[in-house]
């Protein structure tokens, strides 16, 4: 497949070290060499992005060796990428980015202090070479999409349970994006159920997981309140169908707010930003609207209140009035607790359905697609880590 390169990127598309070795029995005959990306915190404060040689041997067991594709860049992979970072300040080389951590960051990361970080959470690509195993052999020759970390790299080993084999019309790109986002749209509105909750609230809404979550609520007949930032995102989600599309920089945004939760129902939030009122402004809404229905209280409405906050847009202190009364939750939320949590029965039901609408409901669109060597240059680091919504980036490391 033909790959554009990011607007003003700069750096020769990625090479490959050594092309995938002939295979006997779906086994490799040998050591197969390639790159990847990793980013290490360093005692002095240095964050350090470079890009490594590695060798991989052959796949045993159940292991695959999948040579990499495509792999999109999500939020929570910039977060190991390159954290709160200046790379604005950055020192820029071939392969290899210094960057300085700002002192509350580098406490609170000391965690990973020394520790080399393999990055990207999600990719697709096809299997190479496998194991002995059944489950391994059966993905032998397929296009796959994976989960399990370390995808910003040319070839990937790992267990045959972390891929889910595509269908045949759907390529690498269109599977890149099978786990992450289509599993935490799905999340939401499975949470929603478990709870007792009928209807969503969800912020930065216009986001690729803000669209799939329109698209299953659609389907799935769930009132949804999406909250977005600007006249330009309000569209996107118009243009999509959405019935509630508010903008949280209007004048009139919380009179609107109110109607809308009033109108749905809505009784829990997913937020994407985390600092700021807006939560607090959306428990508020809440409370008014059950306030309505039930006898005067002055520990308020006895129906729960449920906020998740899955994101951090805005680093900021999150800020509750509390205007809501007393029954209320604010907690976060993560997709690989949460799966482990609904069990193996559950995920892969969901994962049945990301897998059979990966084209349709679950379909990612990318601004640019980028190699390897351009994920560390400057102008193209400045543009994906702005984390602009609707600006999603895919790096095609064999590309």
């Amino acid at each position: 497949m033909g790959h554009a390169q990011a607007d003003g990127a700069q750096g020769a598309v990625s090479h490959i070290l050594q092309r995938p070795p002939l295979c006997l029995k779906g086994r490799p005959k040998r050591e197969v060499h390639g790159r990847k990306l990793i980013s290490t915190l360093h005692e002095d404060g240095r964050l350090i992005v470079e890009l490594i040689e590695e060798t991989l041997r052959p796949p045993k067991g159940d292991e695959v060796l999948v040579r990499v594709e495509a792999a999109p860049i999500n939020p929570s992979d910039l977060g190991l990428l390159l954290a709160s970072a200046d790379v604005e300040n950055a020192d820029y080389a071939e392969g290899r980015i210094v960057a300085r951590m700002p002192e509350p960051a580098r406490r609170a990361l000391a965690g990973r202090v020394g520790q080399p970080m393999t990055i990207g959470n999600e990719a697709a690509g096809t299997v190479i070479a496998a194991g002995e195993a059944p489950e391994a052999q059966a993905l032998m020759g397929k296009r796959v999409a994976m989960i399990g970390g370390g995808m910003y790299a040319e070839y990937r080993l790992l267990g045959a349970a972390g891929c889910m084999a595509l269908p045949d019309d759907v390529t690498a790109e269109q599977g890149a994006s099978a786990f992450v986002n289509p599993m935490t749209a799905l999340g939401f509105v499975e949470t929603m159920r478990r709870e007792g909750h009928k209807a969503i609230v969800h912020t930065a809404a216009a986001s690729n997981l803000g669209q799939m979550l329109v698209r299953i609520c659609q389907e799935d007949g769930i009132p949804l309140v999406n909250i977005v930032r600007n006249d330009a995102q309000v569209a996107i989600l118009r243009d999509l169908g959405a019935d509630y599309v508010l903008d949280s920089s209007k004048d009139d945004f919380n009179a609107r707010l109110q109607d809308a939760v009033t109108a749905t129902g809505a009784t829990i939030v997913f937020d994407a930003i985390g600092g700021g009122d807006l939560v607090s402004r959306i428990l508020h809404a809440m409370e008014q609207a059950a306030s309505k229905a039930a006898p005067y209280s002055r520990y308020g409405s006895d129906i729960l209140k449920q906020a998740y906050i899955y994101g951090a847009l805005d680093l900021s202190p999150t800020i509750l009035t509390r205007s809501f009364g007393f029954g209320w939750n604010v907690g976060g939320w993560l997709l690989f607790p949460f799966l482990q949590k609904i069990g193996g029965e559950s995920a892969e039901r969901l994962r049945r359905r990301v897998r059979d609408g990966l084209t349709t409901t679950f379909a990612s669109q990318y601004k640019a697609r980028i190699s390897l060597d351009q994920a560390l240059s400057r102008d193209t680091v400045l543009r994906y880590n702005a984390r602009r919504t609707g600006e999603k980036y895919l790096i095609v490391p064999n590309g």
